[in-house]
């Protein structure tokens, strides 16, 4: 037997109350009148015939009274079975957590190997099930009594790299719940992690009438170094130019010193040391990235000194290639926009495009197909043959941008955009020196980097229907500045002004190179595919055109990821794994998917236990937690409490009956 709230125990210095007044308030002195003491000696007369006690039975009650209410404090326990198998109708869930962290000292292993002790204790009387859960809930079994089919299917469950949720775990266990109308008795394997808990209480909500059984992994938070995350470019053009910067952070961990390396297809190329504060984080750069042309593994990894060794790397792919080629399509008479649209381009830090400048009356011959995007900056008109190029180019998934200007206002819709154009707006005109951009989607992939055209005045501007096309920037008297509009599987961005210092002062700010940049860029579809991506997060393998087209799959073992059947319809592909994808797309493309688990599971710190009883009670059973293979504590204060309402109750009578004949007697 043992206490888990021992010093309450200290409240038995409260049973003396009784003793006072069942031993010092008994004597009373008789008073009897009397003439004179003079003639008395005086002394102290004894009264220890007075101090016994009386009333035997009632001093008796009263001090088992307290003596219960104490031990009801102190929260009594005996030890009892940990995994027993009650009797009645119940469905015992067996929950192992496959998560990421758990993969830290073999956390996995152990949870399973506690989870056959648990069924070593099975009785037939009960049904049985047994999930794994993550970022999701897998049901490995339906409810069966079946103790061999339990057994299996714990060892079935394998290690998974997503993130562990306890909100998704308590839903599917209300879900669970729902389905089979039968107490639940929950047995979960876990390492608690306090990172896994939700942000609102209510999605702790476990069903009604469930006893809550934890089976920890591990009870101390430990320390623990990753790499958090990883800044590269997808595509390489100049491996001078191309910058890896990578950020070391330590959960919970001491200050220390951590050896960072580039690693380039298994290769080591340059190696650093960083200093990582406590429980904070730090940044090491790699200014240039050597890679062979093609598709590169790539990752950034630091020396191991922690149980968990998942993340003592993150993985990234790179694609290196020459520059690609944009067309640029203006008026022979007007060669400044394509001088400041070329320059643009060619500051562009990682120099990923050519410019093809072509006047427009020299483009009859020209094939958009060849080009990585198209620019068209105010054209007036367009040869009849590569209009019909150009538009068939977008309606294959071609990325086009048209800057309208003076000369372009001139025709009634803008080419391939096909919507209205209305008047050109001169400033000087109506009064206005200049408008500035108001409302701009700075998430775009073609505005995250224009500082919302802050400062850029505008002087001249055409009004463009938008039509069913979407607005991502308006200047300040709610003329659409940048419009968007997907037809057929490209996209085409329409840009309300010119690419010259005449019509507005854009070239000349330092946000103008990138967003001629980001624009190719998105236009271009590089874009789509960010160097790594979060697990559980999905990869597209076609477009609606290439439907029925095969793709290929492998997973980071080397595995099909995709059955027969997925390969020929499925539209994206679940990266559940931590590695290396490799994907050759309906397009044809060879792609590289480089995974990395989420940077959550690398903080091993443990759930309160406060938290953990408040996650109990949100339940109706009673919570236990046991350590390893130990016996649960078996909790008694609800007994020691109704034996103390029985004493109380025989105590009143008792207290009673002495009082009436103390009455009676006087």
């Amino acid at each position: 037997m043992g206490f888990l709230a021992p010093w309450f125990l200290a409240g038995a210095v409260a049973v003396g109350l009784p003793i006072y007044v069942h031993l010092l308030r008994q004597h009373e002195s008789p008073k009897m009148p009397f003439s004179s003491l003079m003639f008395f000696e005086r002394h102290v007369q004894s009264s220890i015939k007075y101090r016994r006690l009386r009333y035997l039975l009632l001093f008796a009650l009263r001090t088992a009274l307290f003596l219960l209410l104490v031990l009801a404090f102190a929260d009594p326990f005996v030890k009892s079975k940990a995994g027993a198998v009650g009797t009645g109708r119940k469905l015992v869930v067996v929950a192992i957590d496959n998560s990421f962290s758990m993969r830290a000292e073999d956390h996995l292993g152990r949870a399973k190997r506690e989870a056959g002790s648990l069924l070593a204790t099975w009785t037939p009387e009960s049904q049985g099930l047994v999930l794994a859960f993550g970022s999701s809930v897998q049901l490995m079994t339906q409810p069966v009594t079946d103790v061999a089919a339990l057994r299996g299917a714990v060892q079935a469950i394998t290690q998974g790299d997503s993130r562990s949720s306890f909100a998704e775990l308590a839903r599917g266990l209300r879900a669970v719940a729902q389905a089979s109308q039968l107490p639940l008795e929950i047995h979960l394997f876990s390492d608690m992690q306090k990172s896994s808990a939700p942000i609102s209480f209510a999605d702790w909500q476990l069903p009604a009438n469930a006893q809550f059984v934890v089976h920890p992994a591990t009870t101390a938070s430990e320390p623990n170094w990753a790499v958090e995350s990883v800044s590269a470019p997808r595509r390489v053009q100049d491996p001078k130019k191309a910058r890896v910067q990578a950020t070391i952070a330590g959960f919970g961990a001491p200050a220390a010193e951590r050896r960072a390396s580039l690693v380039v297809n298994g290769q080591v190329r340059e190696s650093k040391t960083v200093a990582v504060p406590l429980n904070g984080r730090a940044t090491v750069e790699f200014p240039t990235l050597e890679v062979p042309y093609g598709l590169a593994r790539c990752e950034v990894r630091i020396d191991s000194a922690d149980k968990l060794k998942g993340d003592d790397q993150f993985y990234f792919s790179v694609d290196r290639s020459d520059p690609r080629k944009v067309l640029l399509v203006h008026e022979s008479r007007n060669q400044r926009a394509s001088t400041y649209f070329r320059a643009a381009m060619e500051a562009a830090p990682e120099a990923a495009f050519q410019v093809e400048a072509f006047g427009a009356e020299q483009t009859a011959n020209v094939k958009p197909s060849k080009y990585a995007a198209v620019v068209v900056s105010d054209v007036a008109s367009l040869p009849p043959p590569f209009l019909e190029a150009l538009t068939a180019y977008v309606r294959g998934g071609g990325g086009l941008m048209i800057a309208v200007g003076p000369s372009a206002a001139l025709r009634p819709r803008v080419p391939v955009f096909d919507e209205a154009i209305g008047e050109a707006r001169h400033m000087a005109q109506g009064g206005q020196r200049f408008l500035v951009a108001s409302a701009v989607d700075a998430g775009h992939a073609a505005l995250q980097r224009v500082n919302k055209f802050e400062n850029v005045r505008f002087y001249q501007t055409v009004r463009i229907d938008p039509g069913s096309a979407r607005v991502l920037a308006r200047l300040d008297d709610l003329t659409p500045l940048l419009l968007e509009k997907k037809i057929g599987e490209g996209r085409v961005l329409v840009f309300a002004s010119t690419f010259d210092n005449i019509s507005n002062d854009f070239p000349l700010h330092a946000a103008f190179v990138p967003f001629v940049e980001q624009s190719a860029s998105y236009l271009a579809g590089q874009g789509a595919r960010p160097p790594a991506y979060p697990v559980d997060s999905y990869f597209e393998l076609r477009t609606a055109k290439e439907q029925g087209i095969a793709v290929e799959a492998l997973d980071p073992d080397g595995a099909r990821a995709l059955s027969l059947a997925e390969a020929a319809t499925a539209s994206s592909l679940q990266l559940n794994r931590q590695g290396y994808y490799s994907i050759r797309a309906a397009s044809g493309r060879q792609e590289l998917a480089a995974v990395n688990a989420d940077r959550r599971e690398s903080d091993l710190e443990v759930l309160p236990a406060e938290t953990t009883a408040l996650w109990q009670n949100t339940g109706q059973g009673p919570l236990t937690a046991v350590q390893g293979g130990e016996a649960a504590p078996f909790r008694l204060w609800w007994y020691v409490i109704l034996g103390a309402i029985l004493v109380a109750a025989v105590e009143t009578w008792i207290g009673s009956r002495y009082l009436e004949g103390k009455a009676g007697a006087s």
